[in-house]
């Protein structure tokens, strides 16, 4: 189970904070994997793959995305490409304004003078930061 499993279930905790469509598209999505490919890591990397074409990490949980669609350059790849940088669930490719208006809603300090690549590793280290502290309480 990958570190972000929670031991309350089989869903990783910050889908545990989201809504039921979120939870049913990664748990449908993971089920699918086990079996193709056996329990562990590849078949959560698959389910969350799903998951963030039509969801963005938001702090410790998953929001529906504006517009459906690979969320960065790993999920634009396909099957047996070099592995690309991923950003946990931050729709790298969002307009600089979504970004901004997310990274408000996270109060990130400085996000005014950042540029988009900057906007989007500041949302992605302030979301990992909520959901440390969401497992914690």
């Amino acid at each position: 189970m990958p570190k972000e499993a929670s031991t309350r279930g089989d869903l990783p905790s910050t889908l545990e904070r989201s809504d039921e469509h979120a939870q049913r598209t990664w748990q449908k999505t993971h089920d699918s994997a086990v079996e193709t490919y056996g329990e562990g890591e590849r078949a959560h990397r698959t389910a969350f793959s799903a998951l963030k074409h039509s969801y963005e990490k938001v702090g410790d949980h998953w929001e529906p995305k504006d517009q459906k669609g690979p969320s960065d350059e790993q999920a634009e790849r396909g099957a047996g490409e070099p592995v690309a940088q991923t950003h946990h669930g931050v729709d790298a490719n969002a307009s600089k304004s979504h970004l901004q208006d997310l990274a408000r809603r996270l109060d990130v300090a400085g996000r005014s003078s950042m540029n988009k690549a900057e906007l989007v590793e500041a949302i992605d280290k302030a979301n990992r930061r909520e959901t440390a502290k969401a497992r914690r309480s």
